[in-house]
């Protein structure tokens, strides 16, 4: 039996269609990096350990001990992280999702040796925050590492250091202070002060046996005002 020539157009189209929808949700599929996403997601988990004061069995190392740690997992970490951007530029949340792309940041936070990666990876960060791939206040964080590690001043106040003698946190070295929480504001930033206050309040829980031998039982505020 001879087919009409319109039914077979017709099963052409919804053959070339059905095909397109197949490969448009291969490419989906494909998009989003699972093992990706875990193995952030492990290293991540690491770095934590390393980022933080020692805990558990890292206790019992001595200070030079654990600052080899520190040193050979960030050292390490970078290492993969450098390939991992190598391939993919940025890892946004449409490759690894909103935690692999923070785990990723996270980390590259981290890689304080290396400034100029950080500073490639930046340039990459801000095509995906402008494209709604990554988080504008995360940006704003590593902009402040990066101006830091390169000798200049930060612009949004997110690295700190503390005054020991009231336990109290305040901006390294900051370019316009007087502008900073607009500027912040625009990333999604809170308030400089907010900020400060919850890091002193961190500070002050991590090292309080240190600032009660000093007669200090409460961590010193910032003023907010209203």
């Amino acid at each position: 039996m001879k087919i009409p020539n319109y039914l077979i157009l017709f099963l052409i189209i919804v053959s070339f269609g059905t095909a397109c929808q197949t490969k448009t949700e291969e490419k989906e599929a494909l998009d989003f990096n699972q093992s990706l996403a875990e193995e952030l997601k492990a290293m991540a988990e690491i770095d934590q350990i390393a980022a933080n004061i020692p805990q558990e069995e890292h206790l019992k190392l001595t200070p030079i001990q654990w600052e080899a740690f520190q040193d050979s997992v960030f050292t390490t970490h970078q290492t993969r992280l450098a390939e991992i951007f190598e391939q993919y530029g940025f890892v946004g949340f449409d490759l690894a999702g909103e935690e692999g792309s923070f785990n990723f940041w996270l980390m590259v936070q981290h890689s304080d040796h290396d400034p100029d990666f950080q500073t490639k990876v930046l340039g990459k960060m801000k095509i995906e925050v402008d494209n709604n791939n990554a988080q504008p206040n995360n940006y704003g964080l590593l902009v402040d590492r990066v101006k830091l590690n390169t000798g200049e001043k930060q612009i949004y106040g997110t690295q700190v250091t503390y005054n020991l003698a009231i336990g109290q946190a305040y901006p390294k070295s900051l370019e316009d202070s007087v502008n900073v929480n607009r500027r912040r504001e625009s990333i999604g930033l809170e308030p400089l002060e907010l900020y400060l206050n919850s890091m002193t309040e961190m500070h002050f829980e991590m090292n309080k046996e240190y600032y009660l031998e000093k007669g200090i039982t409460s961590p010193s505020l910032y003023q907010i005002k209203e």
